[in-house]
This record gives C-alpha cells, sequence and structure tokens, in this order.
C-alpha cells in the first residue's frame, strides 16, 4: 500500500459508501493505519491510498497509543458549531504544503465502525479537526482549497512542483523516463 499524492484524480472525486464491511476491509483498514504512522500522520482516507470508499483511519496520539486508533467507515458529519478555529494543517499526500485552515471547534459524526456497527459520537478540538479533514477528502476536497487567496499564493509555487512531478511519474508509467515512487 503506498500514499497517492496531488493531483492524481482519485484525491479530487467524491468517494462512494462502502457497501461491505468484510476481512478484506479490516485488512485494509490496519494497513492504512501502519502507513499513517509509517508517514507521521494523525489521520488517512482510502482515496489517498487510491480506494475510492467512504472510510478514513485516525489517531490523534499516534503510533505511540495504539488505543487511540479509529475507523470511520461511510461516516456523516451531522452537525457542526459555528464556532470556528483557524489553525495549520497538513496532508500526506500533498507533501511539505502547509497552510492556515478554519475548521469547526466540534462536531457530530456517524459512522460505522468494522464490525458493521452503527455509532455516534461528540468530537472537540484535534479529533474534530481531523475528522473534518478526511471526510473533506471523501468528498473530493483538498485543505488546499480551504485556503485564504493569501496563503494560496504562498503554497501555489509547491503545487506547481507536484504537478509537473505527477506529469513526470506518469510520463514514466507509459515509458517515457523515469518515476517517483512513495511507498
Amino acid at each position: 500500500m503506498e500514499l497517492v499524492l496531488y493531483p492524481d484524480p482519485v484525491l479530487l472525486r467524491r468517494a462512494p459508501p462502502l457497501e461491505v464491511i468484510d476481512e478484506q476491509v479490516r485488512e485494509r483498514a490496519a494497513a492504512m493505519l501502519e502507513l499513517m504512522y509509517r508517514e507521521s500522520g494523525v489521520g488517512l482516507a482510502a482515496p489517498q491510498v487510491g480506494w475510492s470508499v467512504r472510510l478514513f483511519v485516525m489517531n490523534p496520539a499516534g503510533p505511540e497509543e495504539r488505543e487511540g486508533e479509529r475507523v470511520f467507515v461511510n461516516p456523516r458529519i451531522v452537525a457542526a458549531s459555528d464556532e470556528k478555529e483557524i489553525d495549520e494543517e497538513g496532508c500526506l499526500s500533498i507533501p511539505e504544503v502547509r497552510g492556515k485552515v478554519a475548521r469547526s471547534v466540534r462536531i457530530r459524526v456517524e459512522a460505522q465502525d468494522l464490525s458493521g456497527a452503527s455509532f455516534a459520537e461528540d468530537l472537540e478540538g484535534l479529533p474534530a479537526r481531523i475528522v473534518q479533514h478526511e471526510y473533506d477528502h471523501l468528498d473530493g476536497l483538498l485543505f488546499v482549497k480551504l485556503l485564504s487567496p493569501g496563503e494560496r499564493l504562498l503554497v501555489r509555487k509547491s503545487l506547481r512542483q507536484l504537478e509537473k512531478e505527477y506529469g513526470r511519474e506518469r510520463g514514466a508509467a507509459r515509458g517515457e523516463g523515469p518515476s517517483r515512487a512513495r511507498r
């Protein structure tokens, strides 16, 4: 399993619901958690590994506290506070790009776990931010689209560089030159 990097089209599409939660889904979710830790992340959505389904994993505490691991299948944010907080975000699929994003301080999310059981949870602070960020991935929305115009200008050069690298990689896949791999 490897990360899909910007501007891969899978990152820009709305992912369909996951219809069946079976052993293969549980194995993929476990692999996503390991990849997330390896890349020093706190959240990872299925489209970021080229899997277009509505599933994401998270652990605000990181790899040292595995009991904080969570998997959200077919999540829905059903309530969000009007109170917003602006904080810096990054994304494993957009390496070395960071920017300030306004997010609701508190949310209520409904989802299924890996056994298929439904649950609802109220989150605030960092866990709420992570869920909103990963949920956006499921709708094909990248955090860079939520930046202020000034912040977007600051990251534009980095995004263009990633677009060039992606173009070179696509060319290499067609036998036109070297490839970059992200494992």
